[in-house]
């Protein structure tokens, strides 16, 4: 609940078979201090073996998503995979949502690497992790990419591009953003 006593939007963070648990903390706290969202990190649901595609040793985002976005209602959905994640059409992606539904994916897999082929420092892990927690969610709230440099919601095609991205938003987005939580409010059911 809000302090006016109203339901607040809630976003269960959904580790898919193991998955770094700070990382997965990370993500949950930047929901709640940028988007100001009820999050929680809830417990490990099954790697999504269904989401599997032998041929590319990759999961389809599309298929996990169609797992976290039933049964309809109540909480938004951030799937976390520690696993390479594609879409048919794509090598991979980083993250994958609903616009305007209720569910997003992300994947872990490549946020560690670092230049010349060695690991980043795990605060950038972590600060990626974050950076692709929000603007996923931010999709499944109904905002669409950005073309303001440096905005969060501007699409990212690859690691050295996110890492120039901010860690927050343009002053559209976090207009529209505001506009988009309060619709959050009113269709959340109550609890």
């Amino acid at each position: 609940m809000t302090a006016g006593g109203a339901p607040s939007p809630q976003v269960e963070v959904v580790p898919l078979g193991r998955v770094n648990s700070t990382a997965a903390q990370v993500v949950a706290a930047n929901l709640q201090a940028l988007l100001e969202l009820d999050a929680m990190v809830v417990g490990p649901w099954p790697e999504p073996a269904q989401a599997l595609v032998p041929a590319r040793g990759q999961y389809d985002a599309g298929i996990i998503l169609q797992d976290l976005a039933t049964p309809q209602g109540g909480a938004l959905r951030l799937g976390i995979l520690g696993k390479d994640l594609c879409v048919p059409f794509l090598t991979y992606v980083l993250g994958e949502s609903q616009l305007g539904g209720r569910a997003a994916v992300m994947s872990l897999h490549r946020l560690s690497e670092g230049e010349g082929g060695g690991r980043a420092p795990r605060h950038l892990m972590l600060e990626r992790a974050a950076k692709v927690g929000l603007h996923e969610i931010a999709h499944v709230m109904g905002l669409e990419h950005c073309r303001t440099a440096g905005c969060l919601m501007r699409f990212s095609a690859g690691l050295a591009t996110l890492d120039r991205l901010n860690m927050g938003f343009c002053p559209a987005c976090r207009r529209d953003l505001i506009h988009l939580k309060i619709q959050l409010i009113v269709k959340a059911p109550a609890r």
